[in-house]
C-alpha cells in the first residue's frame, strides 16, 4: 500500500536525455524507411539527434545555473529534553515524539512507566530557497518545526543561523530569516497557474545530504490533495524527490521557481516516481502574509461545500464539473448575509470559474478580507449573482469542522416510518435529539438495512434527514409525503446531516 511521506531528509539527467534522443532517432529512422523516403544520410540524422539532445541539455543546464545559487541546505537541531508524565495516565506534559515519525505510534507520549523520561536530541536536513536578497528563505514547515537551532548553508558554502522563523502548518510552509550575508542571490518566482501536464521541471535540493542535487522530470498532475496538509493543492511530478528535498524549489525550464517540493508517495520512503510540490502561487500568498503579519489570515464565506457527483448533477440540472454544491450555509456568516442557500451550485467566484470544493476554497482564502466579490450561483435552474463581503476565517475553523453526531434514541419518538425501497427507517426527533441538532429540523434515521441503497451510500442510525429532493421535511408525515411525490422516479435525493455537517446523497431505489 502506498504511503505519503514528507521529503524532509544527483539524478544525472544526461543519460535520460541521450536515451530519449536515441529512441527518437530510431523511431524516425523506422518511419522514414517504412515510407520509402529514407534519403537522409545516416551521419546527418545522427548529427540532428545529437544536436536536439544538446539543446535540451543546454536548457536544463541554464535552468539549474539560474536557480541553483538561491538554493540552501537547512540543518535543524532539537536538543534533548527531559519530560515528565503522570504514571498510570499515559499522558505527557509534552509529547517527546511530536514532529517525528513516531508521533502517530505514541500520540499520548511515552507509555506508562517512569514519571520522568528523556527525549533524545534530533537532527534533520532539509532544503530551502532564497526569495529575497535581504535573506528571506522559503521552506516547509515540517523542515523547521520544533527545532531549537537552524543552520542555513548557502550554495557558496557560507553558514548562517536563522534569526526569525514564521510558519503556517496548515499549508506546510515557513519563512526564515538570515542576516549578515549581504546581497544574496534570490530566485525568480514564476507563475504556477501557467503550468500544464507534460511541462519539463527540475527539482533542486539536498537529498540524503547531497548538496545541490538536480533531478529532471515533468509535471505529472495538478490539483492533488494530501491528508497531512489541509490548505493546499499540490503539483505532482516525476522529478526525483527524496528525503532532504523538502523545502527546495521545483523550477521550470526558464529557471523560475514554480513549486516547493514537499512530499513523496512511496512504499519504501524513497523515490518511486511520484512527488508533490506546493504551487508557488499558493506559496506567494502564504509568504507575503507571514512576512507582513507573522501569521496567515484567510478569507471566509461560511459555507460547507460538496463535490457534485454524476447523480447530484442530474438532480440539480448541472454538469458535473461546472461548479460546487453548497451543502450548508452557516448563520451569521458572509454567505448568509449575501443570501446564499443550501442547494445553490456555485459556478464562479470573483470572475473565476470553479470546478470543485478545493477550487472555491483556495480562491476565497487568497482574496482580501473585507473585499466585495461577485459569486455566481445556479439556483433551481436560474443563474443568480450574489455580492459577498469576505470575513476572516475564524481560528476555530482552520481545521476540518465537526459537530456532535446525533444518537439513535429508542422509545420516545412520536412515530416511525420504514422506506422499504431505500432500506431506511426514520422517526421524529426526540427532545434530546432536538437539542443535539439545535436549529435543524428533520427526521432521524433509526435503522438502515444491510446491503440497502441507504447502506451503500453510507447512511447510518443517528443521522438527520432534512429534505427529500429539495423539499424540507420536519416530521415523519412530511417525509412519507415527500417520498410519495417522488414515487415515479428511480432515484431520490436526500439532504442529510451527520457528524461532518450537511451533505446531499442520491439513492437508487431497490
Amino acid at each position: 500500500m502506498k504511503r505519503f511521506a514528507f521529503a524532509g531528509n544527483p539524478w544525472t539527467i544526461a543519460g535520460a536525455v541521450l536515451l530519449a534522443a536515441a529512441l527518437g532517432a530510431g523511431i524516425t529512422s523506422l518511419q522514414t524507411r517504412a515510407a520509402g523516403t529514407d534519403s537522409t544520410p545516416h551521419d546527418t540524422r545522427t548529427a540532428q539527434a545529437v544536436s536536439s539532445a544538446k539543446e535540451l541539455s543546454h536548457a536544463f543546464r541554464y535552468a539549474a545555473e539560474t536557480a541553483g545559487p538561491s538554493v540552501v541546505k537547512i540543518h535543524s537541531h532539537t536538543s534533548a529534553k527531559r519530560v515528565s508524565g503522570t504514571p498510570g495516565t499515559n499522558r505527557m506534559q509534552q509529547n517527546p515524539f511530536k514532529g517525528t515519525p513516531f508521533e502517530d505510534m505514541f500520540p499520548n507520549g511515552i507509555p506508562d512507566g517512569d514519571s520522568m523520561s528523556r527525549m533524545p536530541e534530533r537532527d534533520g536536513i532539509g532544503s530551502g530557497v532564497i526569495i529575497d536578497r535581504s535573506g528571506i528563505v522559503l521552506t516547509n514547515n515540517h523542515v523547521v518545526q520544533g527545532a531549537d537551532d537552524l543552520t542555513v548553508t548557502l550554495a557558496d558554502g557560507r553558514e548562517f543561523k536563522a534569526t526569525d522563523v514564521k510558519t503556517d502548518p496548515q499549508s506546510d510552509l515557513a519563512v526564515i530569516r538570515i542576516s549578515g550575508g549581504g546581497d544574496l542571490p534570490a530566485a525568480k518566482l514564476g507563475n504556477s497557474d501557467d503550468l500544464e501536464i507534460g511541462d519539463w521541471v527540475l527539482a533542486i535540493g539536498c537529498p540524503f545530504e547531497l548538496d545541490h542535487t538536480v533531478s529532471a522530470g515533468i509535471i505529472s498532475g495538478k490539483g492533488r490533495t494530501l491528508s497531512d496538509v489541509s490548505r493546499a493543492q499540490f503539483l505532482q511530478t516525476d522529478a526525483a524527490i527524496n528525503p532532504g528535498n523538502s523545502g527546495g524549489p521545483l523550477v521550470n525550464i526558464d529557471g523560475e521557481v514554480v513549486g516547493i517540493n514537499t512530499a513523496i508517495a512511496s512504499n519504501s520512503g524513497g523515490y518511486q516516481g511520484i512527488g508533490f510540490s506546493i504551487p508557488i502561487n499558493t506559496a506567494k500568498f502564504i509568504t507575503n502574509q507571514l512576512i507582513a503579519n507573522g501569521h496567515v489570515s484567510r478569507g471566509y464565506l461560511g459555507v460547507q461545500l460538496e463535490e457534485i457527483t454524476p447523480e447530484l448533477a442530474q438532480k440539480f440540472g448541472v454538469h458535473q464539473n461546472d461548479g460546487v454544491l453548497i451543502a450548508e450555509v452557516m448563520p451569521g456568516t458572509p454567505a448568509a448575509a449575501a443570501g446564499a442557500h443550501e442547494g445553490d451550485v456555485v459556478t464562479s467566484f470573483a470572475g473565476t470559474a470553479v470546478h470543485g470544493p478545493r477550487d472555491l476554497r483556495e480562491l476565497v482564502e487568497r482574496t482580501a478580507i473585507g473585499s466585495k466579490q461577485a459569486v455566481e450561483v445556479n439556483r433551481d435552474g436560474k443563474k443568480l449573482t450574489l455580492s459577498v463581503t469576505l470575513a476572516a476565517l475564524p481560528d476555530s475553523l482552520a481545521g476540518p469542522t465537526r459537530m456532535h453526531r446525533g444518537r439513535a434514541h429508542e422509545g420516545d419518538a412520536e412515530s416511525t416510518f420504514k422506506a422499504d425501497k431505500l432500506g431506511v427507517e426514520v422517526s421524529d426527533l426526540t427532545a434530546d435529539e432536538a437539542a443535539t441538532f439545535k436549529g435543524y429540523e428533520g427526521v432521524v434515521i433509526r435503522q438502515v438495512d444491510e446491503d440497502s441503497p441507504a447502506a451503500k451510500k453510507g447512511l447510518s442510525a443517528g443521522m438527520l434527514i432534512r429534505s427529500v429532493d429539495r423539499a424540507p421535511v420536519k416530521n415523519v408525515k412530511q417525509f412519507e409525503g415527500a417520498l410519495a411525490q417522488e414515487s415515479s422516479s428511480p432515484t431520490v435525493m436526500l439532504e442529510v446531516r451527520d457528524g461532518a455537517g450537511n451533505h446531499f446523497v442520491v439513492l437508487q431505489k431497490s
